[in-house]
């Protein structure tokens, strides 16, 4: 569930969007229908307790996916959409208000299914619910999840049902508490961690299958491999597609330089003098073993240094408390095995120290891990510094990473103080 877990680990750090600089790519069935971007909320068909719920909720105006999606999502007649978007974009507030959109407040039945990987990632989204319908108070949500039963036979009261595909399938087939024939909208999110888990994935098509044939069909995937097109073409007819490319990452406006130390303590030694001499607003230090980043953690704490430290064996919510204390400021050094390379997103961080560099078991550089550890630094176009201290028989990395990335990285003395001060201007 490694896919699922970062993913919600995005969401619950993520609490500011990450604003692309790409465009939208929009692919529809009939280019002579006009497609319209908007700029704000308000030239939406909106309700307007939806307007203050998304206001109440920090959103002032729409995000790029937001833009050009909820026009899509909210026309009428109901157009089917397939969007990729990354964790952040604003996806998830976009399609929670065309749920609330869609639904009849006076009608008490369910009208709209949203299925989701995991349990975690359901309640996630109810809670999106729950914030931006906060005004509308006769709109009610409910969760088809493991452990949450229902009588077989009882009627649901609720508009809005998320759930696990598998428990889905039961309320929908086995139980009989919800009548797919009154659906009026499915909302599939996370498309491609359904495919890449046993069995999610023929679950959410038998339940599309006995869908009414006019209900509107929204599919969200963060990736858009050949085989998330495949599935999604099978679950969506005639589809608009959106695309929102990810962020490329790159390393020109990240300067890298590298130290040649003999022991972990000269490492330990180095890493004292960086921070001794470059003002840092917030470090993050990559150690290869759990074991490492322990050491390390106790070193510095008894040093005075205000540490966290982020490995395998925490929880999401434990990772996610670490993040977002790190995120306030409230720790000034994450210390991290590789787990966490990828996705997190901390706008403060100057400085990505490699107190080893990621290898493969071939001891090759691993370099699209070395990518999205330094690419933690200089995000969204600010510069960047990193560093890496490399055994003096490990030299050669450096130079397979320079050649990999047609870059070069400066070597450095760990001694020479006036040399890392100068690293400032």
């Amino acid at each position: 569930a490694d896919l699922a877990e970062t993913s919600l680990l995005n969401k619950l750090i993520r609490t500011s969007l990450v604003e692309s600089s790409h465009h939208v790519e929009i692919l529809q069935q009939d280019p002579s229908s006009p497609l319209f971007s908007v700029k704000t909320f308000e030239e939406l068909p909106l309700k307007k307790e939806l307007l203050q719920g998304i206001y109440i909720m920090g959103f002032n105006r729409p995000s790029k996916i937001q833009e050009t999606a909820l026009p899509i999502m909210l026309a009428y007649p109901p157009q089917n959409l397939i969007a990729q978007s990354q964790s952040g974009t604003g996806k998830t507030a976009a399609f929670v208000l065309a749920m609330l959109s869609r639904v009849n407040a006076a009608e008490k039945y369910p009208q709209c299914l949203c299925l989701a990987p995991t349990y975690e990632l359901a309640l996630q989204i109810g809670h999106v619910i729950e914030n931006i319908g906060q005004f509308c108070a006769d709109i009610k949500v409910t969760y088809a999840v493991r452990g949450n039963q229902v009588p077989q036979g009882s009627t649901l009261q609720e508009q809005i049902v998320i759930g696990t595909p598998g428990t889905m399938l039961d309320w929908c087939f086995k139980w009989r508490v919800i009548d797919v024939k009154k659906i009026n909208m499915f909302v599939l999110d996370e498309a491609d961690i359904m495919i890449n888990t046993q069995g999610l994935s023929c679950q959410s098509i038998r339940i599309q299958r006995a869908l009414p044939k006019g209900c509107q069909m929204l599919l969200f995937s963060a990736t858009f491999k050949e085989t998330v097109r495949a599935f999604a073409v099978q679950i969506v007819s005639s589809p608009i597609v959106i695309k929102l490319r990810e962020e490329e990452l790159t390393l020109s406006n990240i300067r890298q330089y590298f130290f040649v130390c003999r022991s972990r303590e000269e490492k330990y030694r180095a890493l004292c003098n960086i921070y001794g001499s470059i003002t840092v607003g917030q470090a993050m230090i990559f150690c290869q073993t759990r074991r490492s980043a322990d050491w390390l953690s106790v070193e510095m704490s008894q040093d005075g240094h205000q540490v966290a430290i982020l490995t395998a064996e925490l929880t999401v919510a434990q990772r996610a408390n670490v993040i977002q204390r790190f995120r306030d400021g409230k720790e000034k050094v994450l210390i991290a095995t590789n787990v966490c390379a990828r996705g997190i997103d901390v706008q403060q961080v100057t400085i990505v120290v490699n107190f080893s560099l990621p290898t493969d078991l071939k001891h090759r550089p691993d370099f699209e891990t070395y990518l999205h550890r330094i690419g933690r630094t200089g995000r969204f176009g600010k510069r960047g510094i990193a560093f890496s201290m490399v055994e003096s028989q490990n030299v050669g990395l450096m130079q397979m990473i320079e050649k990999h990335f047609q870059t070069k990285i400066k070597q450095l003395d760990p001694d020479d103080m006036d040399e890392l001060e100068r690293l400032q201007s």
